[in-house]
């Protein structure tokens, strides 16, 4: 098996000329032939999937933003390149390597919806990226490809639920990142009007929306948000048909997925595969396999599925199969440990970042998940009692309950699996059997150098109430956030 290339390039593409004499442009300059459902039938055809997390069909949500289109309005629409999933970079990759597909990519999707705007929202934190996209937005203008449509990078917080689609637009109307009830396709990104579902819903902290009616009911449009690995792939499915995109994948899942690899390897990476490839086959590929005289124990597909095992690595990388086993293809960011790993320290790990990147607006996810987080400190620390472990399988069955997003029912999923695969561990940390070992480090992948994986180190420091002060301050961040939009100052 050899690595691919049809969205991650092996070198730079340096301006909009060199792209054009590789190919680009192909794409739209044929979805200018086209009707905009046209255009989403190709797509829909093609069977491309959300590479962002849940792999929904693409074509099938274009279509909803279409059916949510009030007559005469036009939509707008976002690529998300937040990206803050642990142990991912592949986003950021293919924007360095070449932010031409991604552009292209989104001007077909906005014809295709009806946008007049697009935002590539992005991490003010991402200094490298920005200024790359920005200029390949700045010649794209210049090129006449944007004519009558509004492309200009969105900069948002570091926060991980920026990530989230409804909290993303949210974060886009100048609020912060607390997840909406309802998804982007039946809201867009503009203020709220009372008597909206989420001011119904008697929260007190929940996000203020309208809402966009089916059929040209109501006067707010929806807003189209993709993944930017999944707009990367646009351009050339509408250029080359939905027929070219299915040589290579499954069925179910066509086409390649770019990948992360990192943690217990030889050497960390990113890399684009083929669709049905062995989760095994990617790792070897990628990152060169574990390190010299070491096996496998776990892999971790980011913070948001069960833990996959040693006897799971032949696994092929198909939504399908990776669900089969409990887990999924998430972002494509792919965390491994081998056999010298605590998976105690990891689940303390993981416990930790999601309890602190949870936003308060429900109360199980931050406080259950504040209070399983320091139980998992403290048991893979060796200083914990019977009653504990018990205590913290308890927390781990109700953290996930009555969430508004999905990050509570990660932390449910997640611990939950550590305690089904490593109970044994775990008792052993109980029973003084194991020594101390302090938590991983979970936390944002911020860069990768020479084949090292370089995650945010100021992690360690950030508080539950999303401040790095010395202290938490006991307040969810929905509360401290929620009637103003000063933003937590990283530290320096």
């Amino acid at each position: 098996m050899t690595l691919v290339h049809r969205v991650l390039f092996p070198e730079p593409i340096g301006s909009l000329d060199e792209y054009l004499a590789r190919g680009g442009g192909v794409g739209l300059e044929a979805s200018r032939e086209m009707k905009p459902d046209q255009i989403t039938e190709i797509v829909a055809a093609s069977g491309l999937r959300g590479r962002g997390g849940a792999g929904f069909p693409t074509g099938v949500k274009w279509r909803t933003i279409a059916e949510y289109r009030p007559d005469g309005m036009a939509t707008s629409m976002v690529v998300n390149g937040a990206e803050g999933e642990p142990g991912t970079l592949k986003d950021r990759t293919i924007l360095t390597r070449d932010p031409y597909v991604v552009l292209e990519g989104a001007l077909i999707a906005a014809r295709a919806v009806g946008a007049n705007e697009i935002l590539i929202a992005l991490k003010k934190t991402f200094q490298t990226i920005i200024p790359r996209v920005q200029s390949a937005i700045d010649e794209v203008i210049a090129a006449g490809w944007a004519d009558g449509l509004t492309l200009a990078i969105f900069e948002g917080p570091n926060e991980y639920l920026y990530g989230e689609e409804t909290a993303l637009l949210e974060t886009v109307d100048g609020r912060y990142p607390f997840p909406r009830i309802a998804p982007p396709w039946r809201r867009g990104d503009r203020e709220v009007v009372e008597g909206s579902a989420d001011a119904r819903s008697e929260s007190g902290l929940a996000a203020h929306v309208e809402m966009a009616g089916t059929g040209g009911e109501g006067d707010v449009a929806p807003t189209l948000v993709d993944n930017v690995e999944t707009i990367a792939n646009v351009a050339r499915i509408v250029g080359r048909g939905a027929a070219w995109f299915r040589t290579e994948g499954t069925d179910k899942s066509p086409g390649t997925i770019v990948c992360t690899v990192t943690g217990d390897v030889q050497r960390s990476g990113v890399g684009e595969v083929i669709m049905g490839t062995t989760l095994r086959e990617a790792i070897t590929e990628i990152s060169g396999g574990p390190r010299e005289g070491r096996q496998i124990k776990a892999v971790l597909s980011g913070v948001s599925t069960a833990v996959i095992t040693a006897a799971q690595l032949d696994t092929p990388l198909t939504y399908e199969d990776m669900t089969a086993i409990g887990a999924g293809l998430g972002s494509g960011g792919f965390m491994v440990f081998d056999d010298e790993a605590d998976m105690v320290a990891v689940a303390a790990g993981v416990s930790r970042f999601l309890a602190v990147e949870s936003c308060g607006q429900c109360t199980p996810c931050k406080r259950d998940g504040i209070a399983l987080s320091g139980l998992l400190n403290g048991l893979s620390q060796s200083e914990s009692r019977p009653a504990d472990l018990t205590k913290i399988k308890s927390l781990a069955s109700t953290v996930g309950e009555r969430a508004r997003c999905s990050l509570a029912t990660q932390h449910q999923v997640m611990i939950e699996s550590f305690l089904a695969t490593f109970g044994v561990e775990f008792d052993a940390h109980v029973g003084g059997v194991t020594p101390p070992v302090v938590p991983y480090l979970i936390a944002e992948l911020v860069d990768i150098e020479a084949g090292d994986a370089i995650f945010d180190e100021r992690h360690r420091l950030k508080q539950p109430d999303w401040t790095y002060d010395a202290t938490d301050s006991g307040q969810m961040p929905a509360e401290k956030y929620g009637e103003h939009r000063k933003e937590p100052e990283l530290p320096e």
